[in-house]
């Protein structure tokens, strides 16, 4: 029976390029894993979209002299081209700033303030004099009070990972003016009540402990343990989702309590969009649906306590009537089946920064390298257990030593040998050998042990164990040297090069969701009509007051995939070409020597 698959997927600040931390952390595992349950005949929506309301874009905004939405609108249309080649299979890929986003968030807030979840509170917030207003704590530098870590962010450290209150900073300052004086105000604001969701929230982890990674889980456990209390979900800021309530006109919603409804909005909306309005309710109705949200370790919180803590304190259903959209308060929405955090991708052993440029962008070396080197690499080196390191002589050596010598020369020998010396066609022995028999069987076998891997979130491992068996099919061809054996026993030598082309259609299959392109390409050389997977557009959809683009996929192709294959003996091939470029070492020292240096400002002007 098909399963619901729901991938949520973190929503990147639209304030700078994506790079290789946002494509290790969350967009990549999400599209691996999406890919591989399509293949396997289930039904999959995968959703995310570009945060426009975070005060990193305020940030950015008013660094430059722009208002906030002239910068948010330039780096998702550049979020779309950079998930578009690098192959992000979203089902919509859309932003937080759409009329949609906007009332569902408002409607929850409606519910969660009906069903007495939030409260009315004054808070201690940081006031600029000089500025004349209370800044977000984005805008609020420190130390840190918990390990004093120098520049800790007045909501986040990025060094212990823990929430902060800005007020609590060791010598607070405006990163904007050093020399601005800061003081304590009051602000009245509402605030989320988690503590009264605390029982079903240790329920709730309790549940799902046995199939949650460990630290995820332990992380979790430990953010309850410490105590759960208030937490301010409108902020005084101009930009962002109103408040719907007479009198709060100059307050918004804080993005954190909005950002994560909206993997619920993307759902509205791409059910819209499709015609089918009803559709989202599949997942978010269905009890039997999996829902994973696929994030960095620095969300962890937001997705394993307080997205939940708002869920069920919505607790109804969503009516999707267009003209009258709203909650009602009848059954639960699903709760999260699986929160697979990955930790943090390290940049040649240092941490990511953007003001010092030590970042690989996705943009750039997009421009340089294959699509599928680039997952291939990052794939191998997900930090799914532990922090990981993209470092430049490993991705020359991956790519050259695995992708290249393994995988890309036995499907480029092997079926230029075949489209040479068996007349463009799949030969058509009339037996095969034990050996060969048993080679066709290991890779079958595969599909139950990688997509019980893939099934697991384990990656990394699949990939490994994948590749394993394409170096298990290179000896093999060592063993059985088809090329020798054609001249004095032709028979024989079609035996094994039918039976190895068996096995490249079947680990290619096993390769797909990490290598879609290469797949796709390999699918063709063999002789197959058709794609692999679906195809991604980007389109734009038009709401009341103005047109908003969007990423969007039709993996339709891709169901049912996920099995062993057949090739159909006399099968015509397509000439094949090189699958994997081959790259040069002083590739290492060129693109080491670009980190930390100015980039082109053409590409981030907006």
């Amino acid at each position: 029976m098909p399963k619901h698959i729901h991938v949520s997927v973190a929503w990147p600040y639209a304030n700078g390029d994506l790079h290789v931390g946002h494509l290790a952390g969350a967009y990549l595992p999400a599209d691996i894993f999406a890919r591989y349950h399509r293949l396997a005949g289930n039904h999959v929506l995968m959703v995310s979209g570009s945060d426009s309301h975070g005060t990193p874009i305020s940030v950015e905004a008013d660094k430059r002299g722009i208002p906030a939405r002239q910068v948010f609108e330039h780096y998702h249309e550049r979020f779309l081209l950079a998930q578009k080649k690098i192959g992000i299979s979203y089902d919509l890929f859309t932003h937080t700033d759409t009329e949609n986003h906007h009332r569902v968030s408002q409607d929850f807030f409606l519910k969660l303030l009906e069903t007495g979840c939030l409260y009315k509170e004054t808070q201690d917030l940081m006031y600029s004099e000089l500025e004349k207003r209370f800044l977000p704590d984005r805008y609020v530098e420190g130390e840190c009070y918990i390990c004093h870590y120098a520049n800790a962010r007045g909501d986040q450290c990025d060094n212990c990972g823990n929430l902060l209150d800005a007020t609590k900073l060791i010598n607070p300052r405006n990163r904007a003016n050093p020399d601005d004086k800061l003081i304590v105000r009051t602000s009245e604001h509402f605030f989320l009540d988690l503590g009264r969701f605390e029982p079903q929230l240790i329920e709730y982890l309790d549940k799902h402990a046995d199939h949650w990674r460990p630290q995820v889980t332990r992380f979790s456990r430990n953010f309850v343990a410490d105590g759960l209390h208030g937490r301010p979900i409108t902020r005084d800021i101009d930009w962002g989702i109103d408040v719907p309530l007479e009198g709060w006109e100059a307050k918004k919603l804080y993005v954190w309590f909005e950002a994560v409804i909206g993997y619920f909005a993307a759902s509205v909306e791409w059910a819209k969009n499709i015609g089918k309005p009803d559709a989202w309710k599949d997942w978010w109705y269905n009890p039997d649906a999996q829902i994973y949200n696929f994030i960095g370790k620095d969300n962890i919180p937001f997705h394993t306590i307080i997205w939940q803590a708002e869920l069920m304190g919505v607790n109804g259903i969503y009516n999707g009537d267009e003209d009258n959209i709203g909650v009602r308060y009848d059954a639960p929405l699903q709760l999260p089946y699986d929160v697979p955090a990955n930790e943090f991708m390290n940049i040649e052993g240092d941490k990511f920064s953007k003001s010092r440029n030590w970042a690989i962008w996705l943009p750039d070396i997009l421009e340089r390298y294959q699509p599928d080197a680039i997952r291939y690499y990052v794939a191998a080196t997900f930090p799914e257990t532990a922090d990981a390191d993209f470092a430049w002589d490993g991705f020359f050596n991956r790519v050259n030593g695995e992708l290249l010598a393994a995988w890309g020369n036995l499907v480029n020998r092997m079926l230029s040998f075949a489209y040479k010396r068996f007349e463009g066609k799949v030969p058509s022995p009339e037996s095969l050998t034990p050996e060969d028999e048993a080679m066709i069987a290991k890779a079958e076998a595969g599909f139950e042990e990688v997509g019980g891997l893939l099934e697991a979130v384990r990656l990394r491992e699949a990939l490994v164990t994948a590749m394993g068996l394409v170096r298990e099919a290179n000896g093999y061809l060592d063993r059985r040297e088809p090329w020798k054996r054609i001249k004095g026993d032709p028979e024989d030598a079609a035996k094994s090069v039918y039976a190895i082309l068996r096995v490249i259609d079947n680990l290619n299959v096993l390769l797909a969701p990490y290598l879609p392109f290469m797949a796709q390409q390999v699918h063709e050389y063999l002789g197959y009509d058709g794609t692999i997977f679906g195809e991604q557009r980007i389109v734009e959809y038009r709401e009341a007051t103005r047109p908003h683009k969007a990423l969007i996929y039709d993996g339709t192709n891709a169901i049912g995939r996920w099995q062993k294959r057949a090739l159909p003996q006399g099968q015509a091939l397509r000439e094949p070409k090189a699958l994997v470029v081959k790259l040069e070492p002083e590739v290492i020292d060129r693109e080491r020597g670009l980190l930390g240096q100015p980039r082109d400002e053409r590409e981030i002007v907006v």
